[in-house]
C-alpha cells in the first residue's frame, strides 16, 4: 500500500477538492471516505501513479465519475437566463479548472488524474473558461480586518464582475452591512484581529438567511480535518486570484443549483 503518512499529508487538500467538486462538506467527506476505503481494499490502485497526491486524487476521481448521477448535465440553450444556465455546467470542465486553479497541479498531473491526453485537458479548461463566464454577478460582503488583504479581495471581485457591498473589520460590522444589505455571496476571514470571529458571525446571519460563504484563513488544515462540522468552502492565505475565482464560482454554483431545486420542488 501506498505510504500511509504520505497519504495522510494530502488528506486535507483532497476534502477541499472534493468539497469544492460535490458542494457540501459531508459529500465531499463521503467520497474522501470512499476512496481511503478504495485504496485498503486494493493497495495496488495507486500503482504507477506520478507521485502519491496525484495518484489519490486520480482514484477519487474514479470513484467520483464511476456515478452515472455525477455526470449528469442538461444541454445548455444560450436563450436561457443566465442562474439556468448555471446549472448546466459540465462536471469534467469544473474537475480541469479546479486541479488546475485551486489545486495547483501542473498539466501533466491534471491530465494524469483526469484520464485524458494534454490536449483534452485544454479543451476542458476552455470549456470551463467559456461556461463559467455565463454566471450572474451577484454582490459581495467581504469580511477582512488587514487592510491590504481587504482590498486585493475588493479589486479581484470586482474584476470577477461582481459588485461589493462592503467590507466589515469586526464580528459587529459585518452582522449590520449583511442585514442592510442582504449579500448573494460572503468571503469572511475565520479570526478577526479584534478577536471576533468571522465564522461566528456567518453561523450568526445564516440564521437569518441563506447565502453562499467562502472561508479565508492562514491555517486551512484546521478546518480540513472531518471531525467535525466545517466549511463547504475555503480559501488558505496567502491566497492566488485564480484560487478565488474558482472557489467563489464553485460556491455560486451550488447555490443556484440548490434554489433551482428549490423552485422545481414546489413547482
Amino acid at each position: 500500500m501506498a505510504n500511509s503518512q504520505a497519504i495522510a499529508q494530502y488528506l486535507p487538500f483532497l476534502r477541499r477538492y472534493a468539497r469544492a467538486v460535490t458542494g457540501s462538506q459531508a459529500s465531499g467527506d463521503a467520497y474522501v471516505a470512499a476512496t481511503l476505503e478504495a485504496l485498503l481494499a486494493d493497495p495496488k490502485a495507486m500503482e504507477g501513479s506520478s507521485g502519491p497526491r496525484a495518484g489519490l486524487y486520480r482514484l477519487f476521481t474514479k470513484i467520483w465519475n464511476s456515478l452515472s448521477v455525477n455526470q449528469m448535465s442538461g444541454t445548455a440553450d444560450p436563450g436561457l437566463p443566465a442562474e439556468q444556465r448555471l446549472t448546466n455546467i459540465t462536471p469534467r470542465p469544473r474537475q480541469a479548472f479546479l486541479l488546475l486553479a485551486l489545486e495547483g497541479f501542473s498539466e501533466q498531473d491534471a491530465s494524469y488524474i483526469l484520464d485524458v491526453d494534454p490536449m483534452s485537458l485544454s479543451a476542458l479548461v476552455d470549456e470551463s473558461g467559456r461556461e463559467l463566464a455565463a454566471e450572474i454577478a451577484t454582490d459581495v460582503l467581504i469580511i477582512e480586518d488587514e487592510t491590504f488583504i481587504a482590498m486585493d479581495l475588493e479589486a479581484l471581485v470586482e474584476s470577477l464582475g461582481h459588485r461589493v457591498l462592503g467590507v466589515a473589520r469586526t464580528h459587529a460590522e459585518a452582522i449590520s452591512l449583511a442585514k442592510r444589505k442582504r449579500p448573494g455571496l460572503i468571503l469572511a476571514d475565520i479570526q478577526l484581529a479584534d478577536g471576533s470571529s468571522g465564522l461566528d458571525a456567518v453561523n450568526e446571519l445564516l440564521r437569518t438567511f441563506e447565502v453562499p460563504v467562502i472561508f479565508i484563513t492562514a491555517y486551512p488544515e484546521r478546518f480540513l480535518t472531518g471531525e467535525r462540522p466545517e466549511p463547504a468552502f475555503l480559501i488558505a492565505k496567502p491566497f492566488q486570484p485564480s484560487m478565488v475565482s474558482a472557489i467563489a464560482s464553485q460556491a455560486l454554483f451550488f447555490e443556484r443549483k440548490a434554489k433551482q431545486g428549490q423552485k422545481r420542488a414546489s413547482a
